[in-house]
């Protein structure tokens, strides 16, 4: 077990520098505690709507939801940079607002720095956030934030007109200041040629194996959760190690088994 003590929570500054980058999610003291061994960013996304709310998009997810979550994750944490997910709603207005509610959930959180959906639209919001001192990711390809309802995922970097899109929104990402950026759900072939054009931190989900970075929801990764993409890799099916645990306890407990004189005082 990696000795936490010993080791200074990463920076901007040293997530750059790296040549591989491993991300996962966190929205809780336990999970969080448990992948802070091994990552070097820690998102606190708004994924938590749909994974630990059951909201049929991330278009639900509070500011104060997320201000939550991110709190506990940084509070049983020491060692990853922790980043965290603005939601929809939140920045889209103008950039004062985005202001407003960005140094809200960094005061309120510690948490190192937001995560910012889009490209040239959000440009000056990113750029005057760089500004004020807020550290802020992009987030390209597919957009979570932009489905209404959960049928209308899909993959990007299909169209003729993606192509141009995602170097426009890269482009305007990296002027404004960002430090680095998800690319989600993108056709690899394409993730691939962006990759040729820039020397920059690009962090896969669904995208190509060459990214400098990977990320994934850690309760897909662990079988917690039943959502099915492509990209998912399942590690382990924890849910059913549950399951297993849940019907041992309700037999013993009916049969009187449990608890027996080694659990009681």
């Amino acid at each position: 077990m990696i000795n936490l003590s010993n080791l200074k929570r990463k920076t901007v500054e040293d997530l750059v520098k790296k040549e591989s980058i491993v991300c996962l999610t966190a929205y809780t003291r336990m999970i969080a505690e448990i992948v802070d061994e091994f990552v070097d960013v820690i998102l606190v996304g708004d994924s938590v709507g749909t994974v630990l709310y059951g909201f049929e998009t991330t278009r639900e997810v509070s500011l104060e939801i997320m201000i939550r979550h991110a709190r506990a994750v940084c509070n049983a944490t020491k060692k990853s940079l922790v980043v965290v997910d603005m939601p929809f709603g939140t920045y889209e207005q103008s950039k004062e607002q985005a202001y407003r509610n960005a140094s809200k959930l960094l005061e309120k959180s510690n948490a190192c720095a937001i995560k910012l959906e889009g490209g040239t639209e959000i440009e000056k919001t990113v750029t005057y956030l760089v500004k004020k001192k807020i550290n802020v990711m992009g987030h390209v390809g597919f957009l979570p934030q932009s489905i209404k309802k959960i049928k209308q995922k899909k993959v990007f970097g299909k169209l003729k007109r993606d192509r141009d899109k995602i170097f426009k929104d890269i482009d305007s990402l990296k002027n404004a200041g960002v430090f680095s950026i998800v690319i989600e759900a993108t056709v690899a072939k394409l993730v691939e040629e962006v990759l040729e054009s820039y020397d920059f931190p690009f962090i896969g989900i669904g995208a190509s194996q060459k990214c400098r970075g990977q990320i994934l929801v850690t309760e897909d990764i662990i079988g917690l959760t039943q959502f099915e993409a492509k990209f998912i890799k399942q590690f382990c099916n924890i849910r059913k190690m549950i399951r297993n645990a849940v019907k041992k306890y309700k037999i013993e407990v009916e049969s009187k088994k449990f608890p027996n004189k080694d659990y009681l005082y």
